[in-house]
């Protein structure tokens, strides 16, 4: 099945189910703040986990005690597709109850 961009209506839909998530331009982002930097780097890797098992990738940034993601599909011209919203679901089950920063 070939991976389509997303209508903004889509995209407005899906964040809906997604609070803490927002579009951003072209890209999905959110940004959790964690109690230690020991925590945000035990998120990084997990996600990273998550992200080979999807074969799909985002931009993660570490931060002290932060964890910012951005992804969006390049193989179509760097827009949102559902691709980019299965990461973000997946990120979201990995950290239950994390404030947005």
């Amino acid at each position: 099945m070939a991976v389509a961009p997303l209508s903004q209506k889509e995209i407005e839909d899906r964040l809906a189910e997604l609070p803490g998530w927002s579009a951003d331009a072209d890209r999905l982002t959110r940004t959790y703040r964690l109690g230690t930097h020991f925590a945000a780097t035990a998120m990084v890797v997990h996600i990273a986990q998550v992200q080979e098992e999807l074969d799909h990738h985002s931009d993660l940034t570490l931060g002290y005690n932060t964890v910012a993601l951005a992804v969006n599909t390049h193989s179509v011209g760097g827009a949102i597709t559902d691709l980019d919203f299965q990461l973000a679901r997946r990120v979201e089950d990995l950290a239950p109850g994390h404030g947005a920063a």
